[in-house]
């Protein structure tokens, strides 16, 4: 999978939406990913529900004659004519805490003194708690079924739109056999439906005991890596027979990486490359082609906040994806080694396809800022498989790999090497 988020209030009114769509395809993109469209309480932010049955005015042309539910159909059908598919969050473990919800089904709810409850997260050793939200209670709730329902019939109500992905936010709070009996509800009718487990922040064992409940994908946490640790291979063993991993570069959840990195247009693109080659899926935040620096807000952000920048990374971006489309090896999440290198500022990533299509060399650059040395004696060291290795990298790729193989990286940089025969 190679997602695209369209950040919907940086995008605004749907029937706007097609210049993103066709930069979406022009990038090598398959999928689609908007985050919530439905209504939203007082709050406003886009992930405290109101009304699931409602589309969220920001996102519509008021002068428009068709109604909320046919104009987002209709731009559902104008991506699919481009050949992309779409998915859209689905939020089920929390609505808005002005919602009718609380009132009409009280018995939904976790309580926390007799009131309903807010969830909270643990960040840096403090609690936050988002004042908005409201914490369902799918575990001990007295009418489990009337919640059940409703959740079904929000997705259900998502399908009947055109959504045919779900990215399931903090999965890993609802219980499996909630997840299990919704995914065989909706595939009864809808078998082509994708869900992807959004499991940041969740330990191992429940990343493990989410994705065992049926989800298409999972996503990881690639994003923080130092390129150095042990943990992000760990995690990666642990979970990649259980379900596919998406990675990205940053999200709506994280500083814009182009503010972190200074202005530094090598991180970008070192990470963009790590991210779409590292796990089977990956996905890209809009914006994030152009170095956009402000952050996307679930509340704030506007459309007026688009950012005229001299920094345009398609051209990169593109050959990555086309690079993914074309390798079944960077389609999975195959097995996985760091090879050891003379030079500690560079990572060198064997990976291998677990059904039988070939291998990958990645040489990446570490340091997004500096120039390093790569030598090899032989390549075909660090591979299993026969010659010839063949260099798809985005940048300066060779007609021809030498032994000994020697190669100044540039800052960030990253070489690409495949063993396997592409997808015609």
């Amino acid at each position: 999978m190679r997602i695209y988020n369209l950040f919907p209030l940086l995008a605004g009114p749907v029937g706007h939406w097609r210049s993103h769509l066709e930069r979406a395809v022009e990038l090598r993109f398959d999928w689609v990913f908007v985050n919530p469209i439905q209504l939203p309480g007082r709050s406003g932010s886009l992930y405290s529900i109101k009304d699931y049955f409602a589309i969220n005015p920001a996102l519509l042309d008021p002068h428009a004659r068709q109604t909320p539910d046919d104009q987002v159909r209709a731009m559902v059908r104008e991506a699919e004519r481009l050949g992309l598919r779409m998915m859209v969050d689905l939020v089920i473990n929390h609505c808005a805490y002005d919602s009718p919800l609380l009132q009409a089904h009280p018995a939904w709810f976790v309580r926390d003194n007799g009131r309903i409850a807010h969830p909270f997260c643990e960040h840096e050793g403090q609690r936050v708690v988002w004042e908005d939200l409201a914490q369902f209670d799918h575990q001990g709730s007295a009418d489990r079924e009337g919640l059940f329902r409703h959740c079904l019939s929000v997705v259900k109500y998502l399908c009947g739109l055109g959504f045919r992905g779900f990215r399931c936010d903090a999965a890993y709070q609802v219980p499996g056999e909630v997840w299990r009996r919704l995914l065989r509800d909706i595939r009864r009718d809808w078998p082509d439906a994708v869900f992807v487990a959004e499991t940041l922040g969740c330990s191992p064992a429940e990343t493990r005991q989410t994705a065992d409940a049926g989800f298409d994908a999972i996503f990881n946490s690639s994003k923080w890596w130092d390129f150095s640790g042990d943990w992000l291979l760990e995690q990666y063993r642990q979970t990649r027979e259980m379900a596919p991993s998406i990675s990205f570069p940053e999200s709506h959840d994280t500083p814009r990486l182009m503010e972190e990195a200074q202005g530094n247009v090598e991180a970008l693109k070192q990470r963009y490359l790590f991210a779409a080659l590292f796990s089977g899926g990956v996905m890209m935040p809009m914006g994030y082609e152009f170095g956009f620096r402000r952050p996307m807000h679930v509340v704030d952000t506007r459309p007026d906040h688009w950012e005229t920048t001299d920094t345009d990374l398609s051209g990169f971006i593109r050959h990555l994806n086309a690079v993914k489309a074309r390798y079944p090896v960077f389609q999975e999440d195959g097995p996985l080694e760091v090879v050891d290198c003379d030079n500690p500022a560079v990572l060198v990533l064997r990976k291998q396809s677990s059904q039988g299509h070939g291998e990958a060399l990645l040489v990446l650059n570490k340091d997004p800022w500096n120039r390093q040395p790569f030598r090899a004696e032989d390549l075909y060291r660090f591979v299993r498989s026969r010659p010839p290795l063949v260099d798809v990298s985005p940048e300066w790729p060779l007609d021809y790999l030498p032994t000994p193989f020697e190669f100044e990286l540039g800052p960030g940089m990253g070489r690409i090497m495949v063993t396997e025969p592409a997808v015609a």
